[in-house]
């Protein structure tokens, strides 16, 4: 059976903590080991700070979207954003690389976001956006989703 979820928030870094235990208390469901767990929480606040940081800019107004579903030990998850958008997807991926070096960004979102999960998707275009799908598959269902 497939049970899904949504939510959406504005994009204010003290809205990254609640998209975190948010996914975390969804997926919960599933009973997955608390590295399984932590490596979820990890690539949701990458991936909602990347949304707030470097798709909207840090403007509050723009509003992040998460929406999550999960069947047979499967977790699909996507973040969205309506912002920038990313200029170059390949080099964005690149470990060390960020358009932000005067935050203090360290440029491994998109690494971390690849070796937490078993599946990352990027989508983006200038001036509407990026869509990051993340799907894992938790380790007790693993063999039976290979």
């Amino acid at each position: 059976m497939r049970n899904e979820m949504q939510i959406q928030f504005s994009a204010l870094s003290e809205n990254e903590s609640f998209a975190r235990v948010t996914v975390a208390a969804f997926i919960a469901q599933l009973d997955p080991t608390l590295d399984e767990l932590t490596e979820i929480k990890t690539v949701v606040s990458e991936a909602v700070t990347n949304a707030i940081i470097h798709g909207y800019e840090q403007n509050p107004t723009g509003i992040v979207h998460i929406s999550v579903a999960i069947e047979d030990g499967m977790i699909d998850l996507i973040i969205r954003d309506n912002g920038v958008g990313i200029t170059d997807i390949d080099e964005a991926r690149q470990p060390l690389f960020t358009t932000k070096p005067d935050l203090e960004r360290s440029g491994m979102g998109f690494t971390i976001m690849e070796n937490f999960m078993d599946h990352l998707e990027v989508e983006s275009h200038q001036g509407s956006g990026t869509t990051i799908r993340l799907i894992k598959y938790l380790t007790k269902n693993k063999a039976l989703c290979n």
